[in-house]
This record gives structure tokens, C-alpha cells and sequence, in this order.
């Protein structure tokens, strides 16, 4: 059993609340001249996924707090100059590339891993390397296939062989085309200097629990280790040496940690009013999420129709540093649809009318339409504050 300190600060629940949005980017003044580029770094890690329905998670996660920043703007932000890559962090994640040292025992891990689901016929690893040292960067598709012809479910050879030399640290993902990674040599994708794996373990994780304490702000051993999916044991060995100190939360029944830069100065300024990707940092992980705005949320895109209770992509709606309803949008033409909103009371009606009006600017829709609202009796205030809005 591990001697935790003593506590070198006690916050109230609206504190931890407080410092956690303002380190996610969602208090305060955000820094439009770093732009895309800052917001990554900034949240030290931005989550891929491939569900599109306004936009893909990582074109709305510097979107929720930047605003109508542009979809081209944002692919050029993550992967021109060689500014990120793509790697296994909190899930498939753009990162910074300088991190790309502080990866080195997720790779080592990789290379030392004694069995894979996929097997990898013999030379198509050694194949696939020699093709992209002479004609990458390119797609699986461009390397010889993503999918065997035989079962369509299951990769081909080179596309197990270039995931693998990905995990290994051989390949890099520099961009996605049409959602597909392409992929290049990591000798060619990233700088010189950062291109080693010298760092040992201790100091990689050690790196990664301080990285996610200043993401966060305030969390706990279990809201550290998920922000890069450490493994307890790996935060507990660490984190006395990570630079964040011991807090104690009101309300919190674990112990937490805090970026020190965060206690020093109270949080304060203006609160983004915003739709939310469920991928969101902010909200990615559920106990937290609970503990944190008192708000239960799952994804539903893959619960089967019938027993989704909030729709199939369902945007939790942040207003006055508060989560106060959930939209699932779409679009037909111009027009956003809200095909369902679920409102914490009609206080939330403002804020979920602006976080609307303002989501349909940025895909260039000029309407919005409501088609559902939880309680019958807000659908008509929400309908009235849109048209207030849309003028």
C-alpha cells in the first residue's frame, strides 16, 4: 500500500470544477494565435474517431473552443510541417510531435508484445518497409490492399505488416486522406533531434502522468493514468516525481492531484458556450465526467436503436462552465437538425440555442430545425430563442 502525502491544498467542488475547464481550454480567453496547433498542445493529446456527423471528433475538439475555425485549417494545423503524428495515447490520438520521445515505452512494449491477433506472413513486413522507402508516403490501399480478397473482414498482409511497423515506431501516420492513415517512414516524418527512443520508461511515464495533470488540472490516480492509458502502478511510481502536488476535493472520495501552475492562480474569465464531442477531453472519461458537472453520458452510436436513450451521436452542450443538455444533430442541406435535445430545465434553453446557432454557422448551415425536445414544454421557448438568434 502506497504512503500518499498530506494534502498541500484543500479546493471546493466548484474550484476543481473551475480549474478543470480552464485547463481544458474552456475558461478564459482562448490563445486564437496559436490557434489549432496550441489547442493540441495544450490538451497534449486530441482523439480520432471515425463517426462523422457534423464534423469528425478531432475537427471539433479545437472547434469547441476556438469557435468557427476551419475544417481545412484544422487538417493543415495537425499534419503540415511535421507537427503531429498519429499514435496510441488515450486511444488513436493526434500528438505533439515532441512527444514523440515520451512514446518510446509504449513502442518497446510493442516490440517485445509475444502474440498479435493478426499473423504476419513471412518478408510482407521487410516488403512493406522497402516499398515506402522507396515511394511513400502511402495508404494500405497504395501498399497492396487494406483487406484480404478471401475474407473481407480481416486485413491483408501489408496492411497488418504497416499497422505493426506503426506500433513499433518504424512507420508514422503523417495524415489521413479520406479517413485513410497514410503512412510514412519515421526517419523521414520526424525531426532529427526527437528521433530516438533513448528516454527510459520511468521518464517517458513520468513525462506522460505530468503532461496529464496539466491537461486536467485537478484529478484523481485514476483520471491521470487515463488520459494516456498508464496503468496504475505506473502512475504510483511516478508521480511523487511528476511536478503535481497532492490536493484534497470536496466531495471527491480519492485522493487527487493538481498542477501546481493551476493552484496559483484563481480561475477566472469568460466560460465557452459550445457543443461537445463525445471524444471531447473534457468528457472522455465517465467517472469524472460524473464527479466533475454531476452528468452521466455514453456514447449510443453503437447501442442498438431501440434502446438508445439520447440519439446516436449525442453532443453534451457546456454553457456557463456547466453541462446542461445534450443535442444529436444532423444535417440536411443547410439546415442542422436537432433530431433530438435534452435540456437540464429551461435555464438551459439559452445556452443550448446559442451552442446551436453557432455549431450550424461553422458546417454553413443558415437554419436550424428542432424536431424532438425531452420536455415537450421547452420545445417552443427553445424554437423562439432560435429564431430570436437566427434574426
Amino acid at each position: 500500500m502506497t504512503t500518499l502525502p498530506p494534502p498541500t491544498a484543500e479546493l471546493s467542488a466548484d474550484d476543481a470544477r473551475r480549474i478543470a475547464l480552464r485547463a481544458q481550454g474552456f475558461l478564459g480567453s482562448p490563445d486564437r494565435r496559436a490557434g489549432v496547433r496550441g489547442v493540441l498542445r495544450h490538451l497534449g493529446a486530441v482523439q480520432l474517431d471515425t463517426i462523422s456527423v457534423l464534423a469528425r471528433s478531432h475537427e471539433l475538439v479545437p472547434y469547441a473552443r476556438l469557435g468557427a475555425v476551419g475544417r481545412k485549417t484544422v487538417e493543415r494545423a495537425y499534419w503540415t510541417d511535421t507537427h503531429a503524428f498519429e499514435y496510441w495515447s488515450h486511444a488513436a490520438c493526434v500528438l505533439p510531435v515532441e512527444e514523440w520521445p515520451h512514446f518510446a515505452f509504449r513502442r518497446r512494449a510493442y516490440r517485445g508484445r509475444p502474440h498479435w491477433n493478426h499473423e504476419l506472413p513471412d518478408g510482407t513486413y521487410e516488403q512493406v518497409i522497402k516499398q515506402l522507402r522507396s515511394e511513400g508516403p502511402l495508404t494500405a490501399t497504395e501498399l497492396g490492399g487494406a483487406k484480404r480478397t478471401s475474407e473481407w473482414w480481416d486485413w491483408s498482409g501489408s496492411k497488418v505488416a504497416v499497422e505493426r511497423a506503426l506500433m513499433y515506431g518504424e512507420v508514422v501516420c503523417v495524415e489521413r486522406r479520406g479517413w485513410k492513415r497514410v503512412y510514412d517512414l519515421a526517419e523521414r516524418a520526424i525531426p532529427g533531434p526527437l528521433l530516438h527512443d533513448e528516454l527510459d520508461d520511468a521518464e517517458c511515464v513520468r513525462r506522460l502522468v505530468r503532461l496529464a495533470g496539466e491537461s486536467l488540472g485537478v484529478g484523481t490516480r485514476a483520471d491521470i493514468a487515463d488520459y494516456h492509458r498508464l496503468k496504475g502502478e505506473q502512475v504510483d511510481a511516478v508521480i511523487a516525481d511528476s511536478g503535481l502536488v497532492p490536493v484534497a476535493v470536496e466531495g471527491w472520495s480519492k485522493p487527487a492531484w493538481a498542477d501546481p501552475a493551476a493552484l496559483a492562480t484563481p480561475p477566472r474569465g469568460r466560460h465557452r458556450t459550445t457543443l461537445l464531442s463525445p471524444f471531447d477531453s473534457l468528457i472522455w472519461e465517465r467517472a469524472r465526467t460524473e464527479r466533475i458537472f454531476g452528468f452521466t453520458h455514453r456514447l449510443e452510436a453503437y447501442v442498438p436503436k431501440p434502446k438508445r436513450v439520447y440519439g446516436y451521436f449525442a453532443m453534451p452542450v457546456l454553457a456557463g462552465g456547466r453541462l446542461v443538455g445534450r443535442v444529436d444533430p444532423a444535417r440536411e442541406g443547410r439546415t442542422l437538425v436537432a433530431k433530438q435535445v435534452t435540456l437540464d430545465g429551461a435555464k438551459a434553453v439559452p445556452g443550448v440555442a446559442q451552442a446551436l446557432v453557432e455549431a450550424a454557422s461553422w458546417v454553413d448551415c443558415t437554419d436550424v430545425r428542432v424536431e424532438r425536445v425531452d420536455a415537450a414544454e421547452l420545445r417552443e421557448p427553445l424554437v423562439g430563442e432560435l429564431a430570436r438568434l437566427l434574426g
